[in-house]
C-alpha cells in the first residue's frame, strides 16, 4: 500500500508539469504585447516603450525560454528585482482586481471553499442516501419517485435553479438574500475587534463567538449551496443506484441472504461498500466541478469567490486573470485525483499493485 501512494505521489509533479505547458501554449494565442501584462500593472501605449518592455522580459525568445521564465520568474535589469514566475507564486496583475491574481485568489479562495465545503455535505450524503433507497425500493414508488428527482436535477440548468430560488426565497420572502454577508455583519468581520483565523465566516465568527454573524452567513449560504448542490446530487445518486443495482444482483449477495442475514446487513455491510467504488471514483470530479461551477452560482448570487471574479475578468477580457484561474482548477483537478486513487486502494485493495 505505501508503494502504491508513493507511484501516485511520484506522479503529482510530472501532472502539474502537464498542467503549465498547456496553459503556457494557451498564452502563446496572445502577441507579446498582451503577454506582457504579466510583468506590467499598465501596458503603456508608446510604442518605443512597449518594444523595451519585450525585450526585457524575453517576450520574443524561443518558446522553451520563455516557458521557463514564466515559472521561474525574470530579473529586471533595471532595478535587479525579480518578478514573475509562477513557482515563486507571481500569477500576473488583474486589472479587473486592481491587485495581484495571487493576492485575489488568496483573498476571494476562503469564500469559494466554504461555499463548496457545505455543499459537498449535501451532494455525498443525500446523493448516496437516496441511490440506496432507490435500488433497495427498485420498481417501487420510492425508486421512480428517486428516479424523477436524478433526471430533473441532471437536465435542469444550475443559473435557472439559482434564479428561481431568488425569486422564490428573496424577491418572494426576503428570507436568503444574495452576497455572501449583510452590510452590518460586514462592517463588523472588518473590524479590527473580529479575529480572521481561517477568512471562512462561518468558522470565524463561531470562533469570535458571534452567533449573529454565524447566522447571517448561513443565510447568505442556503440557496448557493441548494443551487451548486443540487446537479451534482442528482449525478451522485444515479451512480449510486446503478451500482447499487448491479452489486444487489451478484451471488454473493444471493449467498448472504441464503444464510438469513436480514436485509439491513445484506445492504449496509455487503453490498454498500462494494457499490460505493464508482462513487469515489466520482467524488473528485465533483469536488473539482464543485469547486469549477462556482462561476455560475456566484455570479447569480452576487457571492464574492474566485468564480464571480473569473467571470469579472472574461467579461473585461482580462486574459492573464482566467487563465491564473485554469491554471488553479488544473493544480485542484490534479490533487483531487491522487487524492481518490488513495481512496480507492483504501476501499478496494485490488487495485494495489505492491
Amino acid at each position: 500500500m505505501v508503494n502504491y501512494i508513493i507511484r501516485r505521489l511520484i506522479m503529482v509533479p510530472f501532472l502539474l508539469f502537464g498542467v503549465t505547458v498547456l496553459i503556457f501554449l494557451m498564452l502563446q494565442f496572445l502577441s507579446p504585447v498582451e503577454r506582457s501584462a504579466l510583468y506590467v500593472r499598465e501596458i503603456p501605449k508608446n510604442d518605443a516603450v512597449l518594444e523595451g518592455i519585450i525585450k526585457r522580459y524575453g517576450l520574443d525568445q524561443p518558446l522553451y525560454i520563455q516557458y521557463w521564465k514564466w515559472l521561474t520568474g525574470t530579473t529586471d535589469p533595471r532595478t535587479g528585482e525579480r518578478v514573475g514566475g509562477i513557482l515563486r507564486g507571481d500569477l500576473g496583475y488583474s486589472r479587473t482586481a486592481s491587485q495581484p491574481v495571487s493576492d485575489m485568489l488568496a483573498r476571494r479562495f476562503p469564500a469559494t471553499l466554504e461555499m463548496a465545503l457545505l455543499a459537498v455535505i449535501p451532494v455525498v450524503a443525500g446523493g448516496i442516501f437516496l441511490g440506496v433507497v432507490g435500488a433497495v425500493n427498485h420498481n417501487k414508488f420510492l425508486d421512480h419517485a428517486v428516479r424523477i428527482f436524478g433526471i430533473v436535477g441532471w437536465s435542469f440548468p444550475d443559473f435557472v435553479f439559482g434564479l428561481l430560488l431568488l425569486m422564490a426565497f428573496y424577491v418572494g420572502t426576503g428570507w436568503f438574500p444574495p452576497g455572501r454577508l449583510s452590510d452590518w455583519a460586514n462592517r463588523v468581520v472588518m473590524s479590527p475587534e473580529f479575529h480572521s483565523y481561517t477568512s471562512m465566516v462561518t468558522i470565524d465568527s463561531l470562533l469570535n463567538l458571534r452567533l449573529d454573524i454565524f447566522w447571517d452567513a448561513v443565510r447568505h449560504l442556503i440557496l448557493p449551496v441548494i443551487s451548486l448542490a443540487y446537479l451534482w446530487w442528482a449525478l451522485t445518486l444515479r451512480v449510486t443506484r446503478s451500482s447499487m443495482l448491479e452489486t444487489l444482483r451478484q451471488d454473493y449477495i444471493t449467498t448472504a441472504r441464503a444464510k438469513g442475514l436480514s436485509e439491513r446487513v445484506v445492504t449496509n455491510q455487503h453490498a454498500l461498500p462494494n457499490a460505493l467504488l464508482p462513487v469515489v471514483t466520482l467524488a473528485g470530479g465533483t469536488v473539482v466541478g464543485l469547486l469549477g461551477g462556482v462561476t455560475i452560482i456566484e455570479t447569480v448570487f452576487n457571492y464574492p469567490g474566485i468564480g464571480m471574479a473569473a467571470a469579472d475578468a472574461a467579461s473585461n477580457l482580462d486574459v492573464v486573470t482566467v487563465l491564473a484561474f485554469v491554471l488553479f482548477n488544473g493544480a485542484i483537478l490534479v490533487v483531487a485525483n491522487v487524492i481518490v486513487d488513495i481512496l480507492y486502494a483504501y476501499i478496494d485493495p485490488r487495485v494495489r499493485l505492491d
